[in-house]
């Protein structure tokens, strides 16, 4: 009976190695990986959340992480940081783990480059 316990637990206990998130509120460690952004062509259509996605809002899309979830994403490149709300999903490019609406992406200063790598930073 133990060993069925543990089976039925085990994926209950990865979670959060599987999905990725960190939740840390102490300012150290995160989800490290490639951020990307999106704006004008996603305007004013429907995100996951169903609130229509504004590229002028401090927003993002991740694949797991619940709707309204506050997350810090900070450019490893240049240390900025901005906070965003979690209101799509996404990320479906292998290998990226969050999607920033173009205010955000411009706050950290990745406009130009695209695509940069990041630590996200669960806060509430």
């Amino acid at each position: 009976m133990k060993r069925r316990a543990f089976y039925l637990l085990a994926p209950l206990l990865l979670l959060p190695l599987l999905t990725g998130c960190l939740r840390n509120n102490n300012g150290g460690g995160g989800q490290t990986g490639l951020a990307s952004w999106y704006g004008s062509e996603f305007q004013g259509r429907p995100t996951a959340s169903g609130e229509p996605f504004d590229m002028h809002a401090k927003t993002a899309a991740h694949r797991s992480l619940p709707f309204g979830t506050r997350v810090r994403v900070t450019n490893l490149t240049n240390g900025r940081s901005v906070v965003v709300r979690i209101n799509d999903r996404g990320p479906w490019v292998e290998g990226r783990i969050i999607d920033l609406s173009y205010a955000a992406a411009r706050a950290i200063g990745m406009i130009d480059a695209g695509v940069v790598r990041v630590e996200v930073t669960v806060l509430d």
